[in-house]
């Protein structure tokens, strides 16, 4: 049974993290190395959290047979001594009940040395290198690999320095006494001491925000306003992205007019032509016209440095173009549902209506089960009370973890709530609550750190955006965050349930995770000090993302954030307003014209059906007598044709280089037809 838990929730990881790469990365366009390297680095980070309430339950397990191995046995007394005297303690051995879920010894060391040092490589050797390649601008993999290094050289270099210098220090030093063991354990304290400072950060934003995003989820009105907020703003970005790219192509356009077909840099050219839009490469094309010889000592050619640089700006701004096309079209889509709920709040009908019906042929589950009526209940009454009551529990659960970050240093008495749960678990031996309590925590953790690492921007350096529309770059720094986010968290979480005996200073066997990490009183000042006291600071963070600290000052520099209370957000909103307006009325327009097109081909496709049947007919029964005519009737046909090229002969020919006179040129045909000529058209073949 352990062996199936394990390899299922493998499974689930892996299709998890294969989904969220689908949603963000592009799997047509994307390189198969980010792909897997960033798919890679997920699946780890996820695995930790998965398994390792696994591993706590086969913890606790195996703590109970090393109590049953160490309790006392009752001694026989003397019946011939007269003397009373007080035996020693007895303890009857405890029943341990073997856990569902256990996974056998010498399964889970290998296991974590593995995951862990995978994901380690990951974040500090491979995907730093990967990023570097992938937004290269060189046209060969020997040139992005170049570019790689180079870029990745100071990086690995200032590592690489502070090592040695540290390295240098504690041989010299006579206190230190370390071997290979006491090294590596002091380069996971560094690797875990750098998350663990930007975990806390993230953290605290997110056990704030997460709620509050919740229950403002219930408030249409304040999600509509929002909702304009961003349509300006991602106006503005839109146009900004759309210039960008005209000035990119305006550069291509003037490299690809002035290396000729037959030039040596013109394959680079030809690279370049791909990445841009079609459009583009239609306007732009192939100078395969110029048929000019390559001359060197003509005018100066852009070198393959620049070219190389040219590369890069068509890559990026090609992406921002397409990404914001992409999330204007899903803004409108919000912003059109939004509108259309707040319309349909006071229907006294108690039926969805749409503004704009979805031309797709509804499944069993709209016409069944989803049908206007219960989507009307669902978005107008039920949707605003089921966020409301999760914010609730949310903010709960917040708070557990806010007054557990800063109490569970204390172990008598045992203030930590989440300690308190799996202790009194584990008197029981409840083995399921023991994993469900300690997969919700870690869980709740790392979706306040994951989805705050997924909301953050920093301009346009690092942002995840979904729908297939994240760079390379984006998708493997965030990789990189995970695996150095995910180690530091699940110790951070071992310390507040008690189970790491480092931090809690219990005699109790440590889980095969905290054997992993090594033990920290190597760096008793790190273990005893910063491991701690920093996570306190949680309270700070959270005090500050309540009252919207950050935002506020990022709008005091200029970056434009939503604040009810704020002219400028109230200006935005405002033209946001205007701009979804004016697109719904494009939308309406577009909309009505199908519907006339569809009615049209609804009215007269019958009729056009039954004339063109009969036009077949004609044809057909045309074809028939044609071909049961005789030859005698063909002859007068013949002649007739004969005496219609004479006629045709006998006709003066039209001289277009002449001038028609005067009174030719209003002349009334029987037909009532006008044929006018005037001077201007006589020579009408001239330029030919």
């Amino acid at each position: 049974m352990s062996g199936v838990a394990l390899a299922l929730e493998v499974v689930v990881v892996f299709f998890l993290a294969l989904f969220l790469l689908h949603r963000y990365g592009d799997f047509r366009k994307q390189h198969r190395m980010v792909l897997f390297a960033t798919l890679l680095a997920w699946f780890l980070c996820f695995l930790i959290v998965f398994i390792l309430p696994l591993d706590v339950s086969t913890t606790i397990y195996n703590q109970c047979k090393i109590d049953n191995q160490v309790h006392l046995v009752p001694s026989n007394s003397n019946d011939n001594s007269s003397n009373t005297s007080v035996l020693p303690t007895q303890r009857i051995p405890k029943t341990c009940y073997k856990p569902w879920s256990y996974i056998p010894d010498g399964i889970l060391p290998v296991f974590w040395r593995v995951v862990y040092w995978t994901s380690q490589f990951l974040t500090w050797l491979l995907i730093p290198f990967m990023q570097s390649y992938a937004r290269s601008g060189g046209f060969s993999i020997s040139g992005k690999i170049k570019t790689a290094l180079i870029e990745n050289a100071i990086y690995y270099g200032t590592y690489l320095l502070i090592f040695c210098s540290l390295l240098i220090y504690v041989a010299v030093s006579p206190q230190w006494h370390l071997t290979w063991y006491g090294l590596r354990t002091i380069g996971i304290t560094a690797a875990n001491t750098w998350g663990l400072f930007l975990l806390v950060l993230l953290l605290g934003y997110g056990l704030v925000e997460i709620p509050r995003s919740c229950w403002r989820a219930s408030c249409h009105g304040h999600l509509l306003a929002k909702t304009y907020f961003k349509a300006a703003k991602l106006m503005t970005e839109k146009a900004d992205a759309e210039e960008n790219l005209e000035d990119v192509m305006e550069d291509v356009k003037t490299v690809n007019e002035t290396i000729k077909y037959n030039h040596p840099l013109r394959k680079c050219i030809d690279t370049i032509l791909r990445k841009c839009p079609v459009e583009y490469q239609e306007k732009l094309g192939r100078n395969m016209d110029d048929y000019e010889d390559f001359d060197d000592k003509g005018n100066p050619y852009p070198s393959k440095k620049s070219l190389v640089k040219l590369h890069k700006q068509v890559i990026y701004a090609v992406q921002r173009h397409n990404r914001t096309k992409v999330q204007w079209q899903i803004l409108l889509d919000e912003a059109f549902h939004l509108e259309d709920v707040a319309k349909n709040e006071t229907s006294p009908a108690h039926q969805f209506v749409h503004s704009f019906p979805s031309t797709e042929t509804p499944g069993w589950i709209s016409k069944y089960l989803y049908t206007p009526t219960m989507e009307w209940y669902w978005e107008c009454v039920f949707r605003r009370w089921c966020y409301r009551v999760l914010a609730v529990v949310l903010c709960v659960f917040s708070a557990a973890v806010v007054w557990s970050e800063c109490t569970f240093f204390s172990t008598q008495p045992v203030l930590s709530l989440f300690a308190v749960f799996i202790q009194l678990a584990e008197r029981d031996y409840n083995y399921v609550y023991i994993e469900m309590a300690c997969f919700v925590t870690i869980f709740f953790l790392c979706y306040c750190v994951y989805s705050t690492v997924f909301r953050i921007r920093v301009f346009n350096y690092y942002y995840l955006a979904p729908h297939h529309q994240t760079d390379a770059y984006s998708l493997q720094f965030s990789g990189m965050l995970f695996c150095r986010l995910t180690p530091p968290l699940c110790l951070n979480f071992l310390g507040v349930i008690h189970m790491d005996s480092t931090i809690s200073h219990q005699q109790r066997q440590p889980t095969v995770y905290t054997s992993i990490m090594g033990s920290m009183q190597v760096l008793s000042f790190i273990a005893n000090g910063f491991y701690i006291y920093y996570p306190m600071l949680i309270v700070l963070l959270c005090i500050a993302t309540y009252f919207s600290l950050g935002t506020r000052c990022l709008n005091l520099l200029g970056f434009q954030q939503f604040m009810g209370d704020n002219d400028l957000t109230s200006d935005l909103v405002d033209e946001g307003k205007e701009l979804i307006r004016r697109e719904r009325r494009k939308r309406q327009r577009t909309e009505d014209g199908e519907s006339r097109r569809r009615e049209w081909r609804e009215r007269y496709g019958e009729q056009r059906e039954r004339y063109s049947g009969r036009n077949r007919n004609a044809y057909s029964e045309l074809k028939e007598t044609d071909g049961s005519s005789t030859e005698p009737s063909r002859a007068p046909s013949r002649r007739d044709r004969n005496d219609k090229a004479e006629l045709l002969q006998d006709v003066e020919p039209l001289d277009f280089n002449g001038e028609e006179p005067l009174e030719t040129d209003n002349r009334r045909y029987p037909g009532g037809h006008y044929l006018s000529t005037s001077a201007s058209r006589t020579r009408i073949f001239d330029d030919v």
